[in-house]
């Protein structure tokens, strides 16, 4: 019994250990995971008390179209709610549009060190790989818009960019966007963009009233810290979504799930108080890369990304019996480069110390 050959040829996503398992196997305790761009804070208490209130209806199944929680993001975002489509994380949203709309005729451009997402979803349904180059780990507009075929039907677009940290702004999309025929669906991926206080950041929501072929993606995994739930949204023109949405599994986002978003979306003050925590800890591994003379990428998230110039590797390794736990980002195509999220100010200086000590071994 054999797959289809796009099935057999995917690398798969490979995930990091639980904590629990590298501490055993390294003999440690007390570790901190500054990898998976988690939100330090945790969730809203608000989210969380709705999540235990739920749990007491686990018998019955979920709101098939998660009713309540698209009326309250429909009303927060001020579109209808049949521009919505929610997803069991924003990796489904993108996997269900990429299962609705390309085929292996069809050709999808994403970027070199993008979400890796992009690529497993494009080679899964058998599509043609288009990867426009990153040489300074930025979205280069115009070179996606030269890669345009009469055979493309999907552009990949992370803004912020993961693992990069980096963004492209209004001037360039806008431009790009002159460039893009009607029929080809625009996804921006804004997983980070709650992060982002640059004033030409582009929200892409802006563009969809002009615009029938951009759909926006969001998360509740990182700002809204509910990534052990699996809760994402796409948001477009109710055609594209009303077919995204026949392709959707039902009972695809479980109710405890649905509960705790829709609180979630209550509390700004967490909000606030997450941005303001990531700030000040995006800061301070900035102030110390520079005295210790570590070259990083200008991150627009709550992650930065770090050159080592060389095989990452060994020092991951020793930042690991320290009990400090960042990413390795080989299969992004960034050969000598880690990934560290920002955590709470007790993390943040606990990696910076580690950092000095096994960089001067």
């Amino acid at each position: 019994m054999k797959p289809l050959k796009q099935v057999s040829d995917l690398i798969p996503y490979v995930p990091g250990k639980p904590v629990e398992e590298l501490e055993r196997e390294l003999g440690i305790t007390g570790s901190i995971k500054i990898a998976s761009n988690e939100n330090p804070l945790g969730p809203s208490g608000l989210a969380v008390e709705a999540a235990l209130k739920a749990i007491n209806e686990i018998n019955r199944y979920p709101n098939g179209d998660c009713f309540y929680l698209k009326r309250k993001l429909a009303d927060k975002l001020g579109v209808n709610e049949s521009n919505l489509i929610i997803g069991n994380g924003s990796n489904e949203v993108i996997e269900i549009i990429a299962r609705t709309y390309l085929s292996d005729n069809d050709e999808a451009i994403y970027g070199e060190h993008a979400f890796i997402v992009y690529p497993i979803v494009t080679q899964a349904v058998g599509a043609k790989h288009v990867v426009s180059p990153m040489p300074d780990l930025v979205h280069n507009l115009d070179d996606f818009a030269s890669r345009i075929t009469e055979k493309t039907k999907i552009i990949f677009l992370a803004n912020p960019n993961n693992p990069t940290g980096t963004i492209f702004k209004r001037n360039e999309f806008d431009n790009f966007l002159r460039r893009v025929p009607d029929e080809i669906i625009v996804i921006v991926d804004e997983a980070y963009f709650e992060y982002v206080d640059d004033l030409e950041y582009t929200d892409s929501l802006q563009y969809q009233q002009n615009r029938n072929n951009i759909v926006t993606v969001r998360t509740f995994s990182k700002i809204y810290g509910l990534a052990g739930l699996r809760v994402g949204y796409g948001v477009g023109s109710e055609d594209l979504i009303s077919y995204v949405n026949r392709v959707r599994e039902p009972f695809n986002v479980n109710s405890i799930a649905q509960a705790a978003a829709e609180a979630a979306l209550d509390d700004t003050e967490h909000i606030e108080n997450t941005k303001s925590v990531n700030r000040a800890g995006l800061d301070y591994l900035i102030e110390h890369f520079n005295k210790m003379g570590v070259k990083y990428t200008p991150s627009f998230t709550n992650f930065i990304l770090i050159n080592l110039e060389n095989d990452p590797m060994p020092l991951y390794n020793k930042l690991l019996k320290e009990g400090v736990i960042v990413r390795p980002l080989g299969g992004y195509g960034l050969k000598s480069h880690l990934r560290v999220s920002i955590g709470l100010e007790s993390e943040n200086k606990r990696f910076i110390s580690a950092l000095k000590k096994v960089l001067n071994k």
